[in-house]
């Protein structure tokens, strides 16, 4: 069982992508996501990443409310 914390910074680095708070931010503001859009459905993922994405919040596995998190963040930018 995975007992470990998820933080976004854990959420970026399983996605592959740079995970310090610096990139996050970076990240962030320069992918912006239409309200109308599901964070798993944005273009800017790889299939693998978009497949974890659904994949978390379908199961409400660990990642979702950080999932969640991250789309709230996206759709502020």
């Amino acid at each position: 069982m995975d007992t470990s914390l998820h933080t976004l910074c854990t959420l970026f680095a399983q996605l592959g992508l740079p995970d310090s708070p610096t990139d996050i931010r970076a990240f962030i503001a320069s992918h912006p996501l239409p309200a109308d859009t599901a964070i798993e459905d944005a273009p800017l993922w790889t299939s693998a990443q978009a497949a974890f994405l659904k994949q978390a919040l379908d199961d409400d596995a660990d990642w979702a409310e950080l999932v969640d998190t991250l789309a709230a963040r996206l759709q502020q930018a």
